[in-house]
């Protein structure tokens, strides 16, 4: 069964049983998170459950596994000739998801 779950305002799809990173969710260690299912459908393809604008009676949650933060992003700004140059970094906070039974 293959689904297309809303973790704050990004879409993700997945799989029972997969392991997804999403933006930090503000949840402890080992809580599970209600996840909202916009779209569901078989591996073959042959039922599609299409939400407007989420599918009722399905029930998919997320067990968060860990927080942990993303590789840095440096970023790094020049104007040539002026002697102007800028560099910062970017660390965002991430959260690892179990993805639960999809029923």
């Amino acid at each position: 069964m293959i689904a297309i779950v809303e973790v704050g305002s990004k879409q993700y799809q997945v799989t029972a049983w997969e392991i997804i990173d999403v933006d930090h969710q503000d949840v402890e260690i080992g809580e599970t998170i209600p996840l909202t299912v916009l779209l569901t459908a078989s591996e073959d393809g042959t039922t599609v459950n299409v939400g407007t604008p989420t599918v009722t009676g399905v029930v998919i949650e997320g067990k968060v596994i860990e927080h942990y933060d993303a590789d840095k992003i440096t970023v790094f700004k020049m104007k040539s000739k002026k002697r102007y140059s800028r560099t910062k970094g970017f660390r965002a906070s991430r959260t690892r998801l179990e993805i639960g039974k999809i029923a």
